[in-house]
């Protein structure tokens, strides 16, 4: 990145978890957090279905989404690969890079494993334009790891223990910045019926629960404020329409809420800063509170929800077109934007492709930008169906 203009870009959309004190509007309160890393689809096959993922079926990347669906894999083992260019009609060097394995253990139970690595790029730091520049490669990663368990034979439930890393310190700014780390759960439930048959066809229903990215807050330096870490709730629902042996769509929906605490003026002097009571909540509490602590009551709470519409068609499992729209509050951070994506599967690979469109004001750091994905499959299988 080579001027000014691209660093304050990434600034303000990449690193958009620091809150910056005295500068919130109170009629706009976005919920802000560390690590925002951590919501961005890592794979095209969610992605291409309006970023959901908490009750399709499935996959090696069942990981970020519902580590639960491990549990009803098909497949025994799997490896998945993603790379996700980031801001890519402006630098070259931001990017999102996804490493998954899970292995089916037996009937009942899964272990997974993923690695996740945003890279911020090269940012030369220097005072003069002449002055020599000094480079820094900013960065944030997480390792984490799951077992999931069939507690009957149509539902599951998951646990995962995540760690994240945060290094986004200058080193010509805060002397004693270092690089924030924490530790983070994930508690997950997943359900897929049997398959029913109607009138004309044959039908399978699904739904998900995923409480993500549970732990301590992440501190920089000894004299900043914390960051909540993005907390969220996922719940979704799906149905498969299975015409016939060649030709199945699927139809999904999904809401998601942070479970952070709502900025709000409690001393009312006018600003919302590290002053405020909502900053000094813990982990927890800011949890629970966080159902009923926007300032304008229920009404406010209803706009911290989003909620994404999804569809996939396959046919013959070889080959796959999807659809989304993904939804956010104009008051919350107008996140809008329609996916269409595409897979191709080859014996036991999977080739997975998706690409975003923005439909509000607020562009997408992902608009235009195509994902990728490559899935290896192996082991025997198991009949789920």
């Amino acid at each position: 990145m080579k001027n000014i203009l691209v660093v304050l870009l990434i600034a303000l959309v990449t690193f958009k978890g620091f809150a910056q004190e005295d500068t919130s509007n109170i009629d706009q309160r976005v919920i802000t957090t560390g690590v925002p890393f951590t919501l961005i689809a890592g794979d095209a096959r969610s992605a291409g279905m309006g970023d959901i993922g908490v009750a399709s079926a499935p996959d090696a990347f069942s990981q970020q989404w519902n580590p639960a669906k491990f549990a009803f894999a098909k497949d025994k083992q799997g490896i998945g690969v993603t790379y996700t260019p980031y801001l890519s009609k402006l630098v070259n060097d931001i990017f999102l890079g996804n490493i998954t394995y899970y292995n089916r253990i037996n009937e009942r139970s899964a272990v997974a494993a993923s690695f996740r690595y945003f890279s911020n790029g090269e940012i030369e730091l220097r005072e003069t334009a002449d002055q020599e520049p000094l480079v820094v490669k900013p960065n944030e990663l997480l390792f984490d790891l799951s077992y999931s368990l069939k507690l009957s034979e149509r539902f599951s439930m998951a646990v995962a223990g995540r760690y994240i890393r945060s290094d986004l310190k200058l080193q010509t700014a805060i002397e004693d910045a270092n690089a924030a780390n924490t530790f983070a759960v994930d508690i997950a439930g997943y359900y897929q019926s049997e398959e029913i048959p109607y009138d004309s066809f044959d039908g399978r229903w699904r739904a998900g629960f995923n409480f993500s990215n549970i732990g301590p807050k992440l501190k920089y330096d000894e004299t900043g404020q914390e960051n909540s870490l993005p907390t969220n709730m996922a719940l979704g629902g799906g149905f498969d329409f299975i015409l016939d042996p060649y030709n199945k769509v699927s139809a999904l929906v999904e809401v998601n809420k942070l479970l952070v605490p709502t900025p709000s003026d409690s001393n009312g002097d006018g600003t919302i800063n590290s002053q405020d009571d909502y900053y000094n909540e813990t982990f927890v509490s800011g949890v629970f509170s966080s159902f009923g602590d926007a300032p304008d009551g229920f009404s406010e709470e209803l706009k911290e929800f989003t909620w994404a519409l999804g569809a996939e068609y396959t046919y013959q499992d070889s080959f796959a077109f999807r659809v989304g729209y993904f939804n956010e509050s104009d008051e919350k951070g107008s996140r809008k934007f329609a996916t269409l994506g595409a897979g191709f599967k080859y014996t036991s690979i999977n080739i997975d492709l998706s690409y975003l469109f923005s439909t509000s004001q607020v562009i997408s750091p992902l608009e235009g930008t195509l994902r990728f994905g490559l899935t290896f499959n192996f082991g025997e299988q198991y009949d789920e169906y």
